[in-house]
């Protein structure tokens, strides 16, 4: 038998809890971290206090039922949190993150990962606090572009709730489900698992006080955009392209993502990647591999900036895999690109804060 999230809500929704005398998800006892290993199953049940007389009796129902709807093979764990210490409300999230920075693409394969990580470091080396969370669980890449494939975070007790501790390189805090998984192996996670993991690096991380915080996306649009743009209130949004015409098709779909009535996120510009090719022999020379001035022409017709124009230079790609980002580099082109780059991004926000509303997390009722 195949065990899958709705699966265990919809047994736990036959358990009763004495104290409300209502089931279990109708008591919104179940916390949203429910993980399944094979036949091993583990989740969080939320009590309002941990004196409360009904919390061994409620287990052991719920460890009965999951076993007697599930198989008595299931191996099912239940830890316990407690209102005191429950995750804040979506709305409450961050409240010392000043600004939320989504850096997206249409499409894999045009830079996203590597301008994300050089605008952080290019953002911190201005003096700002910055935080980096790499939102591609199925792929991520930022550990091995920042040089941290081998760190493995640590948790910390504040307020009542265990936090993780974000890895710290370059002057910035990062976090990646890279640190959580064998990075050898690829991540076969149903989109429940993944959106929780993803919600876990957000809320249950110690973020502290940041200017701020990059929020790497995955290429297109899916599930994981939709929880960031459920969970947290983006400041707006960096699209990067290349020039090529497939690559600005893409740009398009995820401009439209952010400018749709019930998301409504800014875009705050485009980035033009592989923008050109200058060979290191002939530095005064451009070509144009992948077309000219694509990404300018599409911002121009879509109302918004063009923040930078970031061309192809072999140590680009040289130094993110000896996880020496460009911009740990301020005297090299590239490196100076990429705080030309992190300029921009925050005259643009100020320009964005000054004249806009703040973002609302989206709301997406169920239809049907």
């Amino acid at each position: 038998m195949t065990i899958y999230p709705k699966l265990i809500t919809d047994a736990l929704a036959t358990v009763t809890y004495p104290g409300t005398k209502k089931n279990l998800v109708e008591s919104e006892m179940v916390a949203d971290d429910i993980r399944i290993n094979g036949n091993k199953v583990s989740f969080t049940l939320i009590f309002p206090r941990d004196t409360d007389p009904f919390i061994k009796s409620t287990i052991k129902a719920a460890e009965a039922t999951l076993k007697y709807k599930l198989g008595e093979d299931v191996e099912v764990t239940i830890s316990t949190e407690f209102t005191s210490a429950k995750r804040p409300e979506p709305d409450k999230l961050l409240p010392q993150v000043k600004n939320i920075i989504a850096v997206s693409s249409g499409k894999g394969g045009v830079g996203k990962s590597t301008v994300s990580v050089n605008l952080a470091i290019a953002l911190a080396k201005l003096g700002y606090k910055v935080g980096l969370l790499d939102t591609d669980i199925f792929g991520p890449s930022i550990p091995k572009m920042l040089g941290v494939e081998g760190e493995r975070p640590y948790a910390v007790e504040k307020e009542g709730r265990q936090l993780i501790v974000p890895v710290e390189k370059y002057g910035i805090k990062l976090l990646s489900i890279g640190f959580f998984v064998n990075p050898e192996t690829a991540t076969l996670w149903r989109g429940g698992m993944a959106t929780s993991a993803l919600k876990q690096l957000i809320a249950d991380a110690d973020w502290g006080d940041l200017d701020y915080f990059i929020l790497d996306t995955p290429p297109g649009t899916s599930d994981i955009h939709l929880t960031l743009l459920q969970t947290l209130a983006i400041t707006g949004a960096v699209i990067v392209s290349t020039p090529q015409k497939v690559a600005l098709a893409d740009a398009r779909k995820g401009i439209d993502m952010y400018k749709n009535d019930k998301v409504n996120v800014p875009i705050l510009g485009l980035v033009e990647n592989m923008a050109w090719f200058t060979p290191a022999e002939l530095p005064n020379n451009k070509y144009y591999i992948f077309g000219k001035e694509g990404c300018k022409n599409l911002a121009k017709e879509m109302g918004c900036p063009l923040l930078a124009q970031i061309p192809i230079v072999q140590s680009i790609c040289e130094d993110g895999d000896d996880g020496q980002p460009a911009a740990t580099k301020t005297d090299t082109a590239t490196g100076l690109a990429f705080i030309n780059l992190a300029q921009a991004v925050v005259t643009t926000v100020n320009v964005r804060n000054k004249n806009l509303p703040k973002t609302h997390i989206v709301q997406i009722k169920n239809e049907g």
